[in-house]
């Protein structure tokens, strides 16, 4: 059996994106990608509804956290790192 090497808050990370992932499916998108990775960022779950992609990033939090608002995380160098690699993604993919 291969013991669970991975931390808390990626355990937690991959929960909240998995949950993500059920609810976008629920609502008619398909998932085309999941952790998206290069050196300049990562895009969590990339989907497509309707002919139209959609970047999904994906703030987990313990209960302990609950007065918290994901969106207050998404700091001006995060915001930079996902555009790129958005752009990125567009570039290799041809889109």
């Amino acid at each position: 059996m291969n013991p669970d090497i991975r931390t808390e808050k990626r355990r937690l990370g991959d929960l909240g994106e998995n949950i993500a992932c059920d609810f976008l499916k629920r609502r008619g998108f398909e998932i085309i990608e999941r952790n998206y990775l290069r050196k300049w960022g990562e895009i969590d779950i990339i989907t497509r509804k309707s002919e139209v992609i959609h970047f999904i990033e994906v703030k987990s939090v313990t209960h302990a956290t609950s007065g918290y608002r994901p969106e207050e995380n998404m700091h001006p160098w995060k915001l930079k790192r996902l555009s790129r690699a958005m752009q990125t993604y567009l570039l290799e993919r041809k889109l």
